[in-house]
C-alpha cells in the first residue's frame, strides 16, 4: 500500500533561506559594482579605512633623509704570509699600536726545515764555486807556466841558431845540425801560438762558469733570504699606527697561508656608509652634497664613492668626513641629508603613500567636494624626497587624494562612501 510521504518544514525553511542569501549577494554586488555610460565602474568603500591627503604649495627640497654608519676610511688588514701556529699574543683587540710593534707570534717547524735546507744548498754551492774557481785558477797559471818554458826555449833556440850559423858556413859543424836548431825553433813557435789559442779559449769558457756559478749562487742566496724573510714574518707587527680593532687569535690555533688575523684602522680619519633604495641609482652621482647632524653641529660633506652592487634592492654610498672631527666612533650612527638637487621655493606637493605601488604614480583618486564621491583622475609625478612627491600635472591645490593603498579598488573609476 503506497504512503505519502510529507516534507519537512525544517528543509523547506533552509531552502528558501539559501535562495534568498544568493539574492541579496547577487543585489549587493550589483548594488557595489555598477557600470554606466556616464560614470563608469564604481565601488562602495568605507571611509574610515582610508587616509586623504590635501594637495598643498610649498617649498620642494630635493634631499633625502637617511642614515649612516661612521667606518674608518683606511683599514689596513693583518694576514698570515707563511701560516703557522698561535705561540704568543702580545696585544689586546681595541689597543693603540705603534707602527712595529710586535702583535703576534707564530711558529712554523716546516717553514724553519725549509730555511736550513737552503742555508744548506747555498754553503753547499759557495763551496762548488770556491773550488771551480780555485781549479780555474791552477790551469791558469799552468797555461803561464808553458808560455814561460816555450819563451825561454825560444830563446835558446835562437840564439844557438844565431851562433851556428856562422860555424855551418865555414865547415867547422855539420849543416844537420843547424836544421835541428831550425826544426826545434819551429816547433816551439808553433806551440806557442796552440798555447796561446788554448789559454784564450779557457779564459772565455772560465768567464762564463763563473758567471753560470755566480748567478746560481745568487738565486739561491735569494731564496734563502726569501724563507728567512718568511721566518721573520712569523712575528706579525703593526704596519702603522692605528687601533687593533679585530685580532682573532687563541694561543695554540694553526692558522693557514693567508689567514686573516686582525685588522688596524687609521685614527682620525672616518667615512659614512649610507644604504639607498635602488631607486635612486640612477640619481646618486660623487661630488653631492651631504649635510650631517653632529653635536658639533651641521656638517658639510660630498659623495666620495658609489658602489653600484644591488643588495636586498639596496645599494651603498660612501661620504668622507672632514679630517679632526671629533667625538666620532667606528660603528657609530649619524642622520644625513643628502641633496639631490636644487630646492624649489614654490611646487605643488602631495604626500607619499601606499597608493604608490598599485598606480605607479600615474593616477590617484580624487575626492570631490561634497566628500561622498572619489574620481580617479590621471597626474603626473616628479621627483620625490623623504614626505613628499612633486606634482607636475593633474591637480590642484587644495585638492583632497586618498593616499592610501588601491589594492582593493584599483579597477573602480570611481568610489562612493
Amino acid at each position: 500500500m503506497d504512503k505519502k510521504i510529507t516534507r519537512s518544514n525544517n528543509k523547506a525553511f533552509f531552502k528558501k533561506s539559501v535562495i534568498a542569501a544568493a539574492c541579496l549577494a547577487v543585489a549587493a554586488a550589483a548594488y557595489g559594482f555598477t557600470q554606466t555610460e556616464q560614470t563608469g565602474r564604481s565601488q562602495q568603500v568605507t571611509a574610515t579605512s582610508l587616509t586623504i591627503s590635501t594637495v598643498q604649495q610649498g617649498e620642494f627640497v630635493d634631499a633625502l633623509s637617511l642614515r649612516g654608519q661612521v667606518m674608518p676610511r683606511t683599514t689596513i688588514y693583518l694576514d698570515t704570509i707563511a701560516g703557522g701556529q698561535v705561540e704568543e699574543r702580545l696585544v689586546e683587540q681595541g689597543e693603540f699600536v705603534k707602527k712595529g710593534q710586535p702583535l703576534v707570534r707564530l711558529s712554523n717547524t716546516n717553514l724553519q726545515l725549509d730555511v736550513m735546507s737552503r742555508e744548506a744548498q747555498v754553503t753547499e754551492q759557495l763551496n762548488f764555486l770556491r773550488n771551480t774557481q780555485m781549479n780555474m785558477e791552477t790551469s791558469r797559471l799552468n797555461l803561464r807556466r808553458d808560455l814561460l818554458e816555450i819563451d825561454l826555449k825560444i830563446t835558446h833556440l835562437s840564439r844557438r841558431l844565431k851562433q851556428t850559423q856562422p860555424l855551418v858556413k865555414t865547415g867547422v859543424l855539420a849543416q844537420e845540425q843547424l836544421s835541428e836548431i831550425q826544426e826545434d825553433l819551429a816547433y816551439y813557435k808553433a806551440r806557442k801560438e796552440l798555447t796561446l789559442e788554448r789559454q784564450k779559449q779557457e779564459n772565455s769558457i772560465r768567464e762564463v762558469q763563473v758567471a753560470q756559478l755566480k748567478d746560481s749562487a745568487d738565486m739561491l742566496e735569494k731564496n734563502l733570504q726569501f724563507a728567512r724573510k718568511n721566518l721573520e714574518n712569523l712575528l706579525v707587527i703593526a704596519p702603522a699606527d692605528g687601533y687593533l680593532s679585530e685580532l682573532d687569535v687563541e694561543i695554540g690555533e694553526s692558522k693557514g697561508r693567508g689567514a686573516r688575523l686582525g685588522q688596524i684602522d687609521i685614527p682620525n680619519e672616518y667615512k659614512l656608509v649610507v644604504r639607498l633604495d635602488e631607486f635612486y641609482l640612477s640619481q646618486v652621482q660623487t661630488g653631492m652634497q651631504v649635510l650631517i647632524e653632529h653635536e658639533q653641529g651641521e656638517i658639510a660633506a660630498t659623495v666620495s664613492k658609489i658602489d653600484s652592487r644591488v643588495q636586498q634592492s639596496q645599494f651603498q654610498v660612501e661620504v668622507d668626513l672632514p679630517n679632526g672631527t671629533s667625538n666620532i666612533k667606528r660603528g657609530q650612527s649619524l642622520d644625513v641629508q643628502l641633496m639631490l638637487g636644487d630646492s624649489k621655493g614654490t611646487a605643488l606637493l602631495l604626500e607619499r603613500g601606499a597608493f604608490f605601488t598599485s598606480s605607479g604614480g600615474n593616477w590617484v583618486y580624487v575626492m570631490e567636494k561634497d566628500g561622498n564621491r572619489a574620481v580617479r583622475k590621471d597626474i603626473r609625478l616628479g621627483k620625490k624626497n623623504q614626505n613628499y612627491y612633486e606634482v607636475l600635472s593633474g591637480l590642484s591645490a587644495g585638492d583632497r587624494v586618498i593616499t592610501s593603498s588601491y589594492s582593493n579598488f584599483d579597477k573602480a573609476q570611481q568610489l562612493q562612501f
